[in-house]
């Protein structure tokens, strides 16, 4: 499948394209307002990427018309610079105000009388108790942003297309000794450097490029990076992670590697690993069960024995977010559609041994999948010489 790269920022047509995803599904529901707080799926309407803090930003979608956008009095000319489409702006001076000059007053300003409003699930208590009306959870935003549309595949294969670059100067920077303060600097601001040359004007806070790893005694605790003085070490396994978003896309890929040589007791769940990753890859495909995925993914592990050292799900969605619904994960009956995408990375986390894991940025295509961060996986590949 040839898809196309893009870096630009999104067009009016592209940001009306959603709104009318959106109050398409408000009609079915019968809404006649959607509430939305959470920063992420703003931009998703917007274009504007919020820095959370105590002045609350919030997002009014009518049934039909323009979008009313809550905000501060100082956030106004930098909203005005980021959106794109028909938002029309309300603000308010201060938070604290003074009573009848909050943004609580202009926000209930915006409403007919007895409304009924739909709210996101992690709408702030502050938020939902000034909701007027009848108030329905539902969370229409996030689940439209489960498909992407034809310019989120493009902008989605630009970030893949720089993780992967940056994974080059991974590699190429692994070697015992090398710190995780070396790859946390070198190799995100190598991707930075080709994302700043494509967009100069690129938004800081739609970016955040992270490269880590472990070592192998570390290994078995995946989310562990709390120290950037450890160093790689002859042998293995090291996972190696890069993930974040570039600005305002996602991206993921990661690799477990070894130097020098591979451990006897390390081939075994490295194979295991990469057979729980070949299933996954042929299962996330339109019309399969997420939860059915997930199970069978597991069950490839539990039955080699590896049943006690499974910590996670095989997979999570990437989008304006680096880690978002939906989830290859048992307990999520939802079916695959086209235009999805997963990381793909089942793992294997054994105390003593470390911990074993691949992770690919993969969409969902009309009849299978296909890899937007493609890179070496083998053991012969991912043991580098020293």
């Amino acid at each position: 499948m040839n898809i196309e790269p893009i870096f630009t920022s999104p067009d009016v047509a592209e940001m009306s394209l959603r709104l009318n995803r959106v109050q398409a599904q408000m009609n079915e529901q019968g809404l006649d307002y959607y509430v939305a707080q959470n920063p992420d799926n703003v931009f998703y309407l917007t274009n504007f990427a919020n820095y959370v803090h105590e002045r609350p930003f919030v997002l009014i979608v009518p049934r039909v018309g323009k979008l009313t956008f809550v905000v501060p009095k100082l956030e106004k000319p930098h909203v005005n610079h980021c959106k794109v489409g028909e938002v029309e702006l309300v603000d308010y001076f201060e938070f604290p105000a003074p009573e009848g000059q909050t943004w609580a007053d202009r926000f209930r300003e915006q409403f007919d009388p007895d409304p009924t409003v739909g709210i996101e699930s992690t709408c702030p208590f502050q938020v939902y108790k000034e909701v007027p009306g009848e108030t329905v959870h539902t969370d229409i935003i996030d689940d439209i942003r489960q498909v992407k549309t034809d310019y989120e595949v493009s902008r989605m294969k630009y970030s893949g297309d720089l993780a992967v670059s940056g994974f080059r100067v991974f590699m190429q920077e692994s070697r015992p000794g090398t710190t995780s303060s070396h790859i946390a600097s070198s190799v995100p601001g190598h991707v930075m450097k080709l994302a700043l040359a494509d967009t100069p004007t690129i938004n800081p806070l739609a970016t955040k490029v992270i490269a880590v790893f472990q070592p192998p005694q570390f290994s078995d605790d995946p989310h562990n990076f709390t120290d950037l003085n450890r160093s790689m070490t002859e042998g293995g396994p090291h996972p190696c992670i890069i993930n974040g978003v570039i600005n305002g896309y996602g991206t993921e890929v990661e690799r477990t590697i070894f130097l020098g040589h591979v451990p006897e007791d390390a081939k075994k769940p490295y194979e295991i690993m990469m057979e729980a990753r070949a299933k996954a890859l042929e299962l996330a495909v339109p019309g399969n069960s997420m939860h059915d995925v997930d199970e069978a993914v597991n069950n490839v592990m539990k039955k080699a024995g590896y049943g006690d050292f499974l910590l996670h799900r095989t997979g999570h969605s990437v989008g304006v977010t680096g880690h978002e619904a939906p989830f290859l994960a048992e307990g999520y009956h939802r079916e695959i559609q086209p235009k999805m995408f997963f990381t793909i990375e089942p793992g294997i986390y054994i105390p003593g041994v470390g911990g074993f894991r691949h992770s690919d940025t993969i969409m969902t295509t009309e009849d299978g999948n296909v890899n937007f961060t493609p890179f070496e996986d083998s053991l012969e590949d991912m043991t580098l010489a020293i």
